[in-house]
């Protein structure tokens, strides 16, 4: 079942007297289940496709859909809370809050939502265990690691069971073998939840075979299945 469709989408910012396209024409579509990578060099229009992906950003023009539902149609409070309830996004820094617990990060996602502060609780705990930092769920973002804080950072965009999960450069602060161990993270929980993952990376040693790429280059976007 396709969760996110890009149909045609043209983005552009001013940049002085004149318009600089992010986005030329583009049209790609996630299946649940599926892993999507998108590469290419800074400028390529990579983060201004996540940003329309995620509602964030409102395209000059195509068709955004989510679930079936045409985003563009909907009013400025129905997209926040499609955004909500279907999007999980996991941005490059962790931007955890320094006074709260690993587990305290994802019940405060779900008391926001309006989740019995029980059920809450228990789900967090579930998604830590599942990123593998359950036994470090009472401790603070300082007393972390950049690897794990990246890890309670995935945890909580799965608050809310998103069909959708958008991830922005998840391995740039993280050394090769630590960014390795998150993208393998991202696939499983892509598996084991049957997302839509897109993934912004720079870089390609991450990949694998079985990842769909797609290459973006000067707004435009093209697809294959392997980066050699």
């Amino acid at each position: 079942m396709t969760a996110l469709a890009l149909e045609h989408v043209t983005l552009t910012y001013p940049d002085g007297t004149s318009r600089v396209t992010a986005l030329d024409d583009v049209t790609f579509s996630v299946d649940r289940g599926q892993f999507v990578a998108l590469v290419g060099p800074s400028g390529s229009g990579k983060s201004s496709a996540l940003a329309v992906a995620a509602t964030l950003v409102r395209p000059d023009a195509g068709t955004v859909r989510i679930d079936g539902r045409d985003v563009m149609s909907l009013s400025d409070r129905d997209r926040t809370t499609l955004r909500r309830d279907t999007i999980g996004i996991v941005f490059q820094e962790p931007n955890l809050l320094d006074s709260l617990t690993a587990l305290e990060q994802l019940t405060v996602v779900a008391t926001i939502a309006g989740t019995p502060a029980r059920g809450a609780v228990d789900d967090a705990m579930d998604l830590l265990d599942a990123v593998g930092m359950q036994a470090w769920a009472g401790r603070r973002p300082a007393q972390l690691s950049g690897g794990q804080r990246q890890r309670v950072n995935i945890a909580r965009a799965l608050m809310g069971e998103p069909s959708i999960l958008l991830v922005d450069e998840p391995t740039s602060a993280l050394d090769h073998e630590k960014g390795a161990e998150i993208m393998a993270l991202l696939r499983q929980v892509t598996a084991d939840h049957e997302l839509a993952t897109v993934v912004v990376t720079h870089d390609t040693g991450h990949l694998s075979s079985d990842d769909t790429v797609m290459t973006c280059l000067d707004g435009r976007m093209s697809r294959q299945k392997w980066l050699s």
